[in-house]
């Protein structure tokens, strides 16, 4: 017996068929039937799309972005001086 794999559907994919489905132009059953997806996950994939419309118009949002940016660039450093402390040690131990 084999299993199934679940089928990933892309962002683009799921912000199209939120877009349709915030239009109101079909039902949900009707582009659940239309994209051979279940209305629950349209519905689910509509209701995100609304709860994260207003993020994409403030700047909050781009200053999350570049801490977030400065997060990961202060991590990488840190992951160098480790290595290098690493690889040091091991040197002096004689490994």
């Amino acid at each position: 017996m084999s299993k199934s794999k679940r089928k990933r559907y892309s962002a683009e994919f799921k912000a199209k068929v939120a877009l349709e489905a915030i239009r109101g132009e079909f039902t949900l059953s009707e582009l659940g039937a239309k994209y051979e997806i279940h209305p629950n996950m349209i519905a689910g994939w509509k209701r995100k799309a609304i709860e994260n419309l207003p993020k994409m118009f403030s700047t909050k949002g781009e200053k999350d972005k570049k801490d977030e940016e400065a997060r990961i660039k202060e991590l990488h450093a840190k992951i160098g001086e480790l290595t290098v402390e690493r690889d040091f040690l091991a040197k002096a131990f004689g490994r």
